[in-house]
């Protein structure tokens, strides 16, 4: 209260907001149509697996054939491809999804990075939002297991994202898998070394939710193995 007091006495003046309460409000309906077409698309193309990567890769990369080849045999395995719908490795898991004629879906965004869909991605199955918040649902909702390719900050969003939301419980135990085990082993010996064993700031059964692979065949193998016991339904369906 006495700072109050102090900035009151000072003649300092409260911040106000720039933008309007009608411009705020009216946002809402946008918010409730970008979950309302996602929703819907999503809920028919069944069980899926999102795939998450650099939109900077390029096709001739080891990870962009790797982001072919994982999608190409989850496809064939029976699920969907769910992808940013960008270029890079999105692009690459969407042209493995279409080349094994499987669902192709593109959860598009604009970033200056990635303008509009890649040409991989099925016409009937191509979303764009305008929030990163409702895209985000739709990647992990309908997603029986995430493969995590090489990337920058997004790809490290989506994993920490994903992590988070497993652990607490708030969607459904699935297989989290990154794929490219050069690139990751620097952040995997961070986590174990600084998070849990300097830090305590995480517990040991937690490094359980977080898979590696760098053979598409054991990647499938993984993901099968497990729904073997589990059923195949969207996360948080309340």
């Amino acid at each position: 209260m006495k700072e109050i007091e102090n900035i009151v006495s000072n003649g300092l003046e409260r911040k106000h907001w720039s933008s309007s309460k009608p411009e705020s409000s009216w946002r809402i309906f946008r918010i409730m149509s970008e979950f309302v077409d996602g929703f819907e698309t999503m809920e028919s193309i069944g069980p899926c697996v999102s795939i998450y990567g650099s939109a900077r890769t390029q096709p001739d990369s080891k990870y962009y054939k790797l982001g072919v080849d994982i999608a190409y045999k989850l496809v064939k395995n029976g699920y969907g491809v769910i992808t940013g719908g960008g270029p890079g490795i999105m692009e690459a898991g969407n042209k493995g999804a279409q080349a094994a004629n499987g669902a192709s879906v593109g959860l598009n965004i604009d970033l200056p990075m990635e303008q509009g869909s890649n040409k991989y991605v099925d016409h009937d199955k191509n979303l764009n939002f305008r929030y990163f918040f409702a895209r985000k649902v739709m990647f992990v909702k309908y997603a029986q297991a995430f493969v995590l390719l090489p990337g920058g900050f997004g790809t490290l969003d989506e994993l920490f994202e994903s992590l988070t939301l497993i652990q607490t419980h708030k969607i459904e135990k699935v297989p989290l898998i990154l794929m490219g085990s050069e690139f990751w082993s620097g952040l995997l010996d961070w986590i174990k070394q600084v998070m849990l064993e300097q830090h305590n700031n995480i517990s040991e059964k937690d490094l359980d939710l977080i898979q590696v692979s760098d053979d598409p065949d054991a990647v499938i193998q993984q993901i099968n193995t497990f729904y073997e016991s589990m059923k195949l339904k969207p996360n948080f369906e309340y």
